[in-house]
């Protein structure tokens, strides 16, 4: 049950409901998940400064049970995500930062439970 969170100094045009399916799509894929299991959040058109710089830019934050507790996996996790930023936002990679964060069953609520017990 991933979470990702996109946040821009892009416009709200730059993000259409197209573009959040591809997302989804490429994130589900890259981490190996279902995409029915995805949870998807833009946030466009924020103040926003990576590297001393305010040209445009994205940080992304990508929270998973199992995927994302280590260095190998998010190697790879990163190159297929930078792939996919790059190509549909037309971003260099210095202007994209992600960040990984490994959840535990028991940090993550669904159906009035949580996930160690689904």
């Amino acid at each position: 049950m991933p979470f990702i969170a996109l946040q821009s100094n892009l416009p709200p045009s730059s993000f259409s409901e197209d573009f959040l399916k591809r997302l989804c799509s490429s994130t589900a894929a890259a981490l190996g998940k279902p995409e029915d299991r995805m949870n998807v959040v833009v946030t466009p058109g924020l103040p926003m400064l990576i590297a001393g710089s305010c040209s445009p830019c994205v940080m992304l934050s990508v929270s998973a049970i199992g995927v994302t507790d280590t260095a190998e996996k998010n190697k790879e996790h990163s190159a297929k995500i930078f792939d996919f930023l790059t190509r549909e936002l037309g971003l260099t990679e210095d202007r994209i930062v992600i960040q990984f964060h490994a959840l535990q069953p028991h940090q993550v609520g669904k159906k009035g439970t949580v996930m160690s017990f689904l």
